[in-house]
């Protein structure tokens, strides 16, 4: 990880946590399920065979995906070696901030809901595009801002008036804005990055918070308050929470990366002024010098 990239996350504590939601992670299988599918339809659209994939963090849900695709060979990496041995073939305890793989080991990557808990994602990029060989693809799936945000405000509330003041209590998440830029940053050719909405409700507040600890997802971040809260405290934020309907939207915005590792084969831009058309003349249009105003 780059010295002067800000520690957000508890690493060691995310660990612990996700060794300990191995044993209840099939609790939100159906959440992840989705997730998977958004993301692996990619695969769907292309004509490209992947024989060697690398998948991160896919809690027992992604590698029968890929290998139901006709993946042959399937590797499964997960910080937690709990969770990472529940995806039923070749699998290991790693580091996304720090890949143990040699350059071009892999032709297809994925990673489903697990980078967002990285300090340093710049850096996990350029590591994985290093993964890849020439012409791979590397696809994941991160919750984007706006995931969990009725919670962030109701715990916001909650301990603002308990205390006077609040720390974080969910985790940050990224802007679909910056993505794009940051597989160009790594090196990916052909960069993009898209947003969905995964429709989520629950019967009741404790649903919500049951299914965060069951997948390993309750708060790892550096800042937060490690005092026990006030016994009120979490009460009157799931009570505000719930409202008066009778189930609580709780929609996941799920951001979609897509890049290849550069390949001689793949299209590349037009060079600056290499047209040998007029734009104004396909679209029927009188093209004008910048400034000057219709009709003059």
């Amino acid at each position: 990880m780059s010295a002067t990239n800000p520690l957000i996350f508890d690493r060691r504590l995310h660990r612990l946590r996700r060794d300990r939601a191995a044993a209840t992670v099939a609790q939100v299988a159906p959440v992840l399920e989705a997730a998977a599918e958004r993301l692996l339809d990619r695969l769907d659209d292309i004509t490209h065979r992947f024989h060697r994939a690398l998948e991160i963090g896919g809690r027992g849900v992604v590698a029968p995906m890929l290998r139901a695709r006709g993946v042959g060979f399937v590797a499964s990496m997960d910080l937690s070696p709990r969770m990472a041995a529940l995806n039923g073939g070749p699998a290991l305890a790693g580091d996304e901030e720090w890949l143990p793989f040699a350059p071009e080991s892999f032709d297809l990557v994925v990673a489903n809901l697990s980078l967002h808990w990285v300090n340093d994602l710049p850096g996990a990029l350029v590591q994985i595009r290093r993964a890849l060989k020439p012409d791979g693809l590397f696809l994941a799936a991160l919750p984007g801002l706006g995931t969990l945000q009725p919670l962030r405000e109701s715990l916001a509330a909650a301990e603002a008036e308990a205390r006077g003041g609040i720390s974080p209590r969910v985790s940050p998440f990224p802007e679909l804005r910056d993505l794009a830029g940051l597989l160009q940053r790594a090196g990916f050719a052909l960069p993009v990055a898209d947003a969905e909405d995964i429709p989520l409700a629950y019967a009741t507040p404790l649903g919500l918070v049951r299914d965060l600890r069951a997948a390993g997802e309750t708060n790892a971040v550096l800042a937060r308050d490690p005092r026990t809260p006030p016994r009120a405290m979490l009460p009157q934020a799931l009570s505000a929470l719930a409202g008066a309907d009778e189930t609580i939207p709780m929609p996941l915005r799920l951001l979609v990366m897509t890049g290849w590792a550069p390949h001689e084969s793949q299209s590349k831009p037009a060079r600056p002024g290499s047209a040998n058309a007029r734009l104004a003349d396909a679209l029927g249009a009188e093209e004008r010098s910048a400034g000057e105003k219709a009709g003059h």
